[in-house]
Parts: structure tokens; sequence; C-alpha cells
């Protein structure tokens, strides 16, 4: 019995594991883990306790010595839980997360141990920045770096250790992570929007922006991903036949959860609440085995964080249930891909949602404001925002199946595109009059409270309107939720200030906001589109649009370095030229690497698995044959061998051309090595190795239809996709 029979046999076998319930409700335990407000006020000294919450909500740096009286709290705190170590946990360029655990234990000068947590632990800490992705920022040499504290992201345990969320730093001061470009562009957001915002309400404070993220993953079952050594090398099947059956009936959807999924859904959203990770939604998704989770909305930074330590907390939890967490993007061909869908809004510090229609005209002008300079931004930069999202894992995912394209457009639904359509053609005198003193009156006919879901939704739109935010649906799901935002933030930072500017510059006042806004809802127009974005019109339409319509990702990443784009960073203070070309080259850097293991890995399954078993199975018929016209005549040995002759033909046919193409792929692979200059090296393997694992994919898929069921070696996609 081969590999794949056993792990067949293994997989049917499984039982739903059972769960371990926490006492009490979910509301008892959420942030069981978390050093939390509520815990800040119980371990920390009143004066610590407000110079801290004054740090978090100002943005203001802790003087090292508050720092050393939060860090003895939160000693005190995380060894009444267990723990016994403290780790920065950190997010370097490469879309996981980084943590190097130091004990509490330390020897006094009498030789004694003692537990010690100081505020220089807490705040900073020295990994080795040469040993991670630099893109040239740090010379191997040059191993300083640093991470720093982010009071804005509370503290956590995880088993033994106190994990400390932090930005990473070079010795240079230049970023090493998506936290702080992150939090940068929250805060140029912030000064943009609040000015704008002002405009409507001079009491507003400070705007923060929310997410909420969907997260798309495919559960394996174990003993199946083992067998499958594409999946555990690269995360996706690199060959593999369609299944009969897939998601063609669409009963998949929204469906019965399968008790060993539940099980585990139900241990991941425990272990989510006790860690402060406010899980609400879980799902069937469309493919087999594809499923989705989402949380409630929360403050940008800390959403993001809590999606990181989601990844990781899924990939455990998985394992614990027999099941391996595909994040990929694109596992199977011929289903589904997954993505991470982030809804993106602004609110003000009183609670105004700033993407929402109001109650007064007044309110949907401000309204207005908001939707149209968002649109700005996407719109002045839509290739970058493609940029930001696309990979060697994405690319197979965008626009296939639910995906949208890779043209980024923005869809906005009837009703507001009529309300914008308003206020552009409408002279200013007929929206408005002044009314004594007292302030401004408008007189814009009110779309009664806007009710969108009376619009209905555009699935292939990649950046959607819905309601009270626009939700960005072309992020990867094994992408850091960072990368998108930083450049969505920065991006309508830039057409806020811009607007803020214009405004003043026509003297202020309803005439100079109303003529500012008019100029851009025209300006935008070419970002607003509400029809099907797979459909071959509209990628030529998208061109005479003057829209990025690249899809080859490497080529993409050159709009990073666009001059618009490097502008748009260094004056919002985001990022500076250095740090995006450093980005950039990892993120050739990356491509390449990624198809290359895929290259390797396809090579090895060819050579040593597929070629093997089909000229083992060709033999057999070639026996067969043999025998067969040893016992008959030649006329009824030609009937009775007619099939297996077919088939030996084809056998050979594919055989040749993957070994054939195998070969060349890996002398072309050593070629493309040798190239130094790490964008030429990524747009070969693009477009030199990568139709190449196409080609040989297609030839070994026709092989698995031949091939006797009991020899094929991979477990099928028929025994992968339906968990029992």
């Amino acid at each position: 019995m081969n590999l794949r029979f056993q792990a067949c046999i293994a997989a049917s076998r499984r039982q739903p594991v059972p769960v371990h319930q926490p006492a009490g409700r979910p509301a008892v335990y959420f942030g069981k883990y978390v050093f939390s407000d509520e815990k800040m006020r119980r371990y920390l000294p009143q004066k610590a306790y407000s110079a801290l919450r004054l740090a978090i909500r100002e943005n203001s740096s802790l003087g090292r010595d508050v720092a050393d009286i939060v860090a003895n709290g939160m000693k005190k705190w995380a060894m009444e839980m267990g723990a016994t170590h403290c780790t920065h946990w950190f997010q370097p360029l490469t879309e996981g997360t980084a943590e190097k655990h130091d004990a509490f234990l330390e020897l006094a000068p009498n030789g004694n141990a003692i537990e010690n947590f100081t505020g220089s632990m807490l705040v900073q800490q020295e990994p080795d920045a040469s040993s991670f992705p630099s893109g040239g920022i740090r010379s191997t040499f040059e191993a300083r770096g640093y991470t720093a504290w982010d009071p804005a992201s509370p503290v956590f345990i995880i088993g033994d250790t106190l994990m400390i969320p932090t930005i990473f730093i070079a010795y240079t001061g230049e970023a090493l992570d998506y936290k702080a470009p992150l939090k940068k562009s929250l805060s140029s957001l912030n000064t943009a929007a609040t000015a704008v915002a002002r405009l409507f309400d001079s009491k507003v404070k400070s705007v923060r922006c929310n997410l909420g993220w969907e997260q798309e993953y495919f559960l394996v079952d174990e003993d199946l991903f083992s067998a499958r050594p594409d999946l555990v090398l690269t995360g996706r099947t690199l060959m593999g036949h369609s299944s009969a059956k897939d998601q063609q009936m669409d009963d998949h959807y929204f469906s019965a959860i399968p008790d060993r999924v539940q099980a585990f859904m139900s241990d991941l959203e425990i272990r989510a609440h006790e860690l402060g990770i406010p899980l609400k939604t879980r799902h069937n998704e469309v493919a087999p085995n594809q499923f989705e989770v989402a949380p409630v909305y929360e403050e940008c930074n800390l959403s993001v964080d809590h999606n990181m330590l989601l990844m990781s907390l899924m990939r455990r939890t998985a394992r614990k249930h027999g099941f391996q967490c595909l994040l990929h993007e694109k596992p199977f061909a011929g289903v589904n891909g997954s993505g991470k869908h982030e809804n993106w809004s602004l609110q003000t510090d009183a609670g105004t949602m700033l993407l929402a229609p109001g109650q007064t005209a007044e309110e949907n002008l401000r309204f207005a404001v908001f939707v149209v300079e968002t649109l700005m931004g996407v719109w002045k930069h839509n290739g970058l925002l493609k940029a930001s999202i696309m990979s060697a894992t994405n690319e197979h995912r965008l626009g296939a199946g639910e995906a949208p394209p890779a043209i980024i457009s923005a869809f906005i639904g009837k009703q507001l595109e009529a309300f914008l359509d308003h206020i552009e053609t409408n002279p200013t005198e007929a929206l408005f009059s002044i009314r004594d003193k007292r302030g401004v009156q408008l007189g814009i006919p009110q779309i009664p409270k806007l009710i969108i879901h009376e619009t209905d939704r555009n699935r292939t739109s990649p950046f959607a309107f819905t309601g009270n935010r626009f939700e960005f649906r072309a992020v990867g799901s094994s992408a850091n939720c960072a990368s998108a935002l930083i450049v969505i933030n920065t991006a309508v930072a830039e057409a806020l200030t811009s607007f803020s500017a214009r405004v003043e510059k026509r003297g202020g006042g309803i005439d100079a906001v109303l003529e500012t806004l008019r100029e851009d809802i025209r300006a935008s127009k070419s970002i607003r589109f509400s029809g099907n974005g797979y459909s071959a019109e509209w990628q030529q339409e998208a061109k005479q649009r003057g829209l990025d319509c690249e899809k080859n990702t490497t080529l993409v990443y050159d709009r990073y370095l666009d001059e618009d784009s490097v502008q748009m960073f260094e004056s919002m203070s985001v990022m500076n030229r250095n740090e995006l070309k450093a980005r950039n080259e990892i993120k050739w850097e990356t491509y390449h690497k990624k198809i290359q293991i895929e290259a390797r890995v396809m090579g090895d399954l060819c050579l040593n698995h597929i070629i093997p078993v089909a000229t083992r199975y060709q033999t057999a018929l070639v026996d067969n044959v043999c025998k067969i016209n040893q016992v008959y005549d030649a006329a009824e040995a030609a009937k009775l061998c007619s099939y297996n002759k077919t088939l030996i033909s084809q056998i050979n046919e594919y055989l040749n051309h993957i070994a054939t193409k195998t070969e060349e792929m890996n002398g072309k692979r050593r070629v493309v090595e040798n190239i130094e200059n790490e964008r030429e090296k990524a747009i070969a393997y693009h477009d030199v190795i990568l139709p190449l694992l196409h080609d040989i994919r297609f030839n070994v898929d026709k092989l698995e239809l031949i091939v006797e069921d009991e020899a094929w070696p991979l477990p099928k996609y028929r025994e992968l996709m339906f968990i029992r």
C-alpha cells in the first residue's frame, strides 16, 4: 500500500478532537491573556497608568522612568499568569512574525536567582538586522537593528512568554518591518483627515482608521498534506487534475460546518478570544475545504497585529485537530482562491463615521468629501495600490473565480453615483443658502438615509463602497494587512492634504469646499466603474481611462519607485526613497525565490515520483500487450490490444514532454540564477520559468487520468478537498 492510501485511510479514521471550554461565557474570558486597560489600572500606580494612557491616546513618548514602573506591573501580572520569558514580537518583511525569547531569570550579585524585567527590556531589544530581509539597507557585516515597544498594541501572553508588540528598525533608523510605516501612515492620515473634518466640526480632535478583515483559508487533513511534498514546501499543489465534483454545485458555501472543522473553529475562537481578538463570524466558503473567519472592527494598528497573531494561531490550532491550515492564495487550481478583504473606514474621536451618510445635508456633504478624496487617492495611485497586494502567490488568484481582476477600480453604487453627480452638476446657489451668523445651512437634497443595501454589490470590484466603509478585496490571504493599508492611508492622506490646501487657497468657506469637491469628483471619475471587471471590454476601457493594467507582478512592483509614489511617501513622512528601493529589492527577491522553490519541487516530483510510476504502469501495459500477442493470433490480438496500445502511446508522449521540459526548466533555472540584478532575475523567473511550470503541470495532470489509481503516488484533489 503506497503512502497516498495510507494517508487516506488515516484521514478517514480521524474523529473530532474534544475542545476544552473555559469557565464562563466568552465575555468572561475575553482578553484573559492580554494586559488590557482593566489590568493596567489594577497593576500600575495611577500616575504611571495615566502617563501610559496619555502616550497611547496622543501618540506621545513615554519616559524611561515611567517605563520601569510599567514593566514592573507587567512582570507582576505576567508571572501570576505563569510567564517565565518575554519577547519583542515584530513583523519583519517576511510576511510572518518574529520573536526572540529572554527569560526573566537573572543572577543577583550574591549568586541567587531572581526574576527581573526592566523598562529597558520592555522598550527596546536588539535583533540581528542583517539576518532579516533588508533590501541592501544593512550589509551582512552590519548586524545592529532595534525593536521598539508599541504601547498602542497591548502586550499578551502565549504559553510561558510575555509577547510585546514592537516596530523593527535598522541602526540607521530606516524601517525593516510593516508596523513602523503603518504607524507613520496612520499618523499622517490622522493629521490630514482631522484638518478636513474640522471644516465641518471645529470640535474634532483626531481621526482614527478602523479595519475589519475577512480571513479566508483552506483546511487539509494532516496525513494527506504530509503525502504532498508540493503542499509541504510551497503551500500549493503544483500538479493535480480537478475533481469531478468541486465547487460547481455551490453546495459547500454557507452549508453545515463539518464536525471536525466545527471543533477546530470553536477551539480557535476560544484561543483568539482569550488573546483579545474579537472573532465574530465563521462559515464555509465557496470551494470545498475553504472557510472564512472575521472579527469585529478595531483600530487599524491593533487589527493588523491581531490578524498576524490569528494566522499563527490558526496554524497551531489546526495541527491540534489533525489539519494543516493553508493560507496560500491558490492552493488548488480550478477552484476559488483565498483572499483577505480589508474593510477600511474613518472615525472621529467623538465616534462619527466619516464614510457614512448623515442625517443632515451638511453631514452628507462631509460624507461626500471623504468619499471623493478616498477615490482621489485610489485613482492617483491605483498602480501603486495594486503593487501593494501583488505577489507570486496572489498572482494566481487575481481575476480567477471570485477574486477581483488585476486592475484597480472602485464601485460606489447607483445611489452614491447619483449623489456625486448631483453635487457636480448643480450650481452652488441651488445647493445652499446662508442663514444669519450661526453658520451655513446646506440645501443639498438628502438621500433618504442612503440605504446602501438598495444598491447591489459588485463582486468583481477590487475597491468597493459598502455602506460606511470601503472594502479592498484584492488582498491575498497570506499577506500582512499593513502592506495595502500603508498605501491606502498615505494616498488618502495626500488627497486630503491637497483638498485642505486648495480650499484654503480659494479663501475657505462653503463655496471653496464645493468648488474643490466638484473638481475632485470630475478628476476621480475614471476610477469609478460599476460593470463586470472580468470582461474584455473593461480591459480595453481601463487602458483608455489611464488605469494601470499590467498583470506581471515583477513589473507592477516598479510603481513603488515612480516619482509620484516616492514624493507621496516622502511628503507624508511615511517612507523615504531608500526604504522604498529596499522594499522593492525584497519583493523581487521573494518573488524569484518562491518560483525557484516551486521549480525545484516540480523537478523532484516529476523525476522521482511521476515519471517512475508512469513508466512502471506503461511497462505493465506493454507486458500485457506482449502476452496477448503470444496467446492470440495477430488479428484478434490487434483488437484486444488496441486500447492499451493507445494508452502506451499517450503515456509515452506525456512522459517525453515532461522529461524534456523538466530538463529544460532545470537548465534555464541555473542560467537565471546567475543574474545578479534582483529585478531582472524576478522578471526572468516570471517570463521563463513560470510558463514551464504550467506546461509541465498540464502534462502531469493528463497522466493522472491515465495511470491506474492504485499506482498514483500523490493524494488527488478528490481526496484532498473533501473532509470526512
